[in-house]
This record gives structure tokens, sequence and C-alpha cells, in this order.
């Protein structure tokens, strides 16, 4: 029987960040995983692979769409989906293999194969039992579907089988309005495919700010994406080779069926949770079956925290990381906290779309008084250079004390603009301090200094 200081369930990126750091600070480490690979969904099936397919398709696309007005004359390349793919499989393979690599250089030992908690301080891998003062649970989440839908993974699939596909589908019915299902939708309909997005809500990207959410919308319809909205989806009828998607539009209950050759269920993820044993162990589980944990990741079960998709909060890799980084500095003995106010959030479609902190819905709600300082990319010269200039930055700030309470972008590069925001907002900054910084010329970034103007006496370009 192995013991340990520490033994992490989930090789994901709260997992392993929670993993490395605990060795890090001197604490004798394993970490359960079942996959061949390390990385959990994120690297493996998630956000690596889509990544990968969102860049190649966009380069299809400006080859396609803007090459000829910079005078780069010829043909657009012919899409090698099989050699895609390839190049998909490269990257995950250079990314889990860097995982493996630091398990090993920080002597983290990887325990292969289905953990469960057998009692609080032992965890089970295979027949083997192994002894831990520690146990954290990064688990993760897998995807959910609907009733009357059953998932093959080949006619009708999750992201993991949206990213495995044998070719590229004539008609793609994407079944959800969120992030995943508009990142895939976009990368197929770039590739060829009629794509129709059917939600059942009537605003597409639930949760985002409505301005940005409309605009969103009336960009990607703008690339050739249809909208089905305020739609409930009754079910999917399957051959091995096409499907049927029967909706009823929620205003007049009139039922509509849809043809596809592939349908991609994009309606959320919930909680993995299965075969760990916390059900045996008493461990105390919220009613919408995810762990509950107190404010330093701690079960109900002395010995045993939870982090991640598992718990509470956004379903988001770089959420999971944070936790797990403060997971382990707490079972170290130091203040490891996480800022749940400032984790922003990116959805990597053309444009892209980025937001942290809160919406101007949320503000209204809680009857704050705030401000509101916005910039169109279009005032913006380098984003002009590069056929870039739809969106805008919005930035919300108190309206006494400037203090910055949120921000949203949709425009070229959000996901990397938006991480100025967050730490102007981690060290509780101003739209002026914002405004009051030099930013080089001619870059993308200007456009978010010249929303913190907006907050103020207005922008110099607008």
């Amino acid at each position: 029987m192995s013991s340990y200081d520490v033994i992490v369930i989930g090789a994901g990126p709260g997992g392993y960040v929670a993993a490395i750091r605990c060795a890090q600070l001197g604490l004798k480490t394993a970490c359960v995983e079942a996959r061949e690979t390390l990385g959990g969904t994120c690297l493996n099936v998630g956000c690596i692979p889509s990544k990968a397919l969102l860049h190649a398709s966009h380069q299809l696309h400006e080859a396609e769409d803007n090459f000829a007005k910079m005078g780069l004359k010829g043909k657009a390349p012919s899409v090698d989906w099989k050699q895609m793919l390839s190049y998909k499989d490269d990257v995950i393979g250079q990314n889990t293999k860097g995982i493996e690599f630091l398990f090993k250089k920080n002597k983290i030992d990887w325990l292969k194969g289905w953990g469960s908690i057998p009692e609080a301080g032992k965890v089970k891998v295979g027949d083997e039992v192994h002894e831990a003062k520690n146990i954290i649970i990064a688990s993760g989440s897998e995807a959910s579907s609907l009733p009357g839908v059953e998932i093959d993974e080949k006619v009708v699939v999750t992201s993991t089988g949206a990213l495995e596909l044998g070719k590229v589908p004539k008609k793609l019915v994407v079944i959800g309005a969120g992030v995943i299902g508009l990142e895939l939708g976009s990368v197929y309909k770039r590739l060829g495919s009629e794509v129709t997005v059917v939600e059942y809500l009537d605003a597409i990207t639930p949760g985002m700010d409505a301005e940005v959410s409309k605009v969103f919308q009336r960009t990607l319809k703008k690339q050739g994406l249809e909208f089905i909205l305020g739609a409930a989806v009754q079910g999917v009828d399957a051959t091995k080779t096409k499907a049927k998607v029967t909706y009823k539009l929620k205003n007049d209950d009139s039922e509509v069926t849809l043809d596809a050759d592939v349908v991609l269920v994009a309606t959320g993820r919930r909680a993995f949770t299965d075969g760990l044993g916390l059900k045996e162990l008493g461990v105390e589980m919220t009613d919408r079956g995810v762990v509950k944990t107190d404010s330093h990741f701690a079960t109900n079960i002395k010995g045993i925290y939870a982090i991640g998709d598992c718990i509470p909060g956004p379903m988001l890799a770089h959420k999971a990381e944070d936790e797990g980084f403060a997971c382990a500095e707490i079972i170290a003995g130091q203040a490891g906290h996480v800022n749940y106010g400032v984790i922003p959030s990116v959805i990597y479609t053309w444009p892209e779309v980025a937001a942290v902190g809160a919406s101007e819905e949320q503000l209204k709600q809680d009857g704050r008084a705030y401000k509101v300082g916005k910039f169109s990319f279009m005032g913006n010269g380098r984003a002009k250079a590069i056929f870039a200039g739809d969106g805008f930055v919005k930035i919300l700030a108190d309206k006494e004390s400037d203090r910055i309470l949120g921000a949203h972008i949709i425009g070229p590069q959000a996901g990397e603009l938006i991480h100025e925001i967050c730490v102007a907002m981690e060290f509780g900054a101003a739209a002026e301090d914002v405004a009051r910084t030099c930013h080089a010329h001619p870059t993308l970034s200007e456009a978010v200094r010249e929303a913190a103007l907006a907050c103020g006496d207005g922008p110099i370009h607008s």
C-alpha cells in the first residue's frame, strides 16, 4: 500500500494543476487518471482540439475572403479533412505529453485507472488501495443530453464526436446556442456545412451581456449560420447516415422537422462523479448533483476536497485551475484564494467574444448605479487593417467611484484583450487608471483604452 500526502482524482486542468502545485509545496503527490493521456476533457476532446480546428478553419476563411483584398492572388486552398484532423491530433499530443513531462519533473505518481474512495483517507485504483492524508476530487464533467435524444457519437454527437467526424457534413444541426455549439458550428460552416442552430431560449449565449449577444447573433448570421430560437427539441430520429430533428416552437406550439447529416447536441455539461463512492461515504451533494464544499474546497468529510466542474460555479478550465492551485495551498497550510468576481469567459469564434465581471443586466438587477464606456473596433487602425472592424469594447464602471465592475468585448482577439481588464479589476482599478495607461500604437488594445476614456470625457478616435 502506497502512502501519499495528497491524491488527486482526475488529471484535467483542475486536477493536474492541483497535483503540480502540491508537489511544488513539498507534498508527496499522486494523480489518478484512467485515460491513456493526461489533461482530461480539455486537452483531449475539448478546449485544445476545438481551438486547433477553429484556427485551421479561420485560415481557410481568410484565404477565401481576404487574401485577394491584400494582393495575395491565387486559388484558395482545398480542405484535406484527414490532414486537418491529423494536425488537431498532433496539437493534442504535444499538450498531453507536456503534462506527462511536468508530472515526471515534479515527481508526481500517475496512478493509471479509475479511482474510487472506499473510505476517508483511502483511494482504490484497480485492485490497489492507496493511503492519502488528503484527497482532491477533480473528476470534471460530461456532456448532457435531452430526453428523446440518443447519442451515438457518429450521427448524433456531443463535442467529442464532433471533433472526430469521418467527413465534413453537408447539413449540421446544432442543438443549443451556447459556447460549444457556436464554436463547432462556426468550424463546420467555414468548412462548407449548412449549419442550423436550434435554441430553447429566445436569445443565444445565455447569461451573456444582452447587447453583445444581439450583435454576436447578427454577426454569425452574416457568416451564414441559421438560428431557430424559442424552439423546444422533441426528439431526434437517426439512421446510420442521417437524422431528423423535431422541435416545437414555443410561441405557437407548431412542430417542425429538420433533416441533418449530423446533429451536434450542445446543451451543456453536468458534473461527473459516477463510481467514486461519494454517496456511500456520505459526501454532501447539491440538488444539481455537484459536490458541496465550503470556502476552502472541503467537503463535509474530513480530508476530502473537491474542485472544478464537479463543484458549483462556471464549468471553465481556468476556473478549475485556479481552484486546484488554491486548494493545494490550503492543504499545505497557506492561504489559497479564488476571486470568483474576476473569472473571464471567452468564445473563440470570429469575432471572439470575451467578458469579465458584471453585465448590464446584472447591475440593473442589483440596483447598482453605473456608467458605460464603449468603443467600436471600426475606430481602431489595427483592426481595420486586418478586416476586423466589427464589434466593440464595453466597460462598465461604478457611477461614483469609477471602479471597473465588468467588461465585454466582441471583436478581434477579445480573449487576449480581456485580461488587461482582469488585472485592473484584481487591483480595484478605476476606468481612469486604464485610460491613463499608455497603450502601444497601432494595437487592438487601444480599443480597450478608448472604451475606458469613454467612461470619462469621451474617446479620442470616435
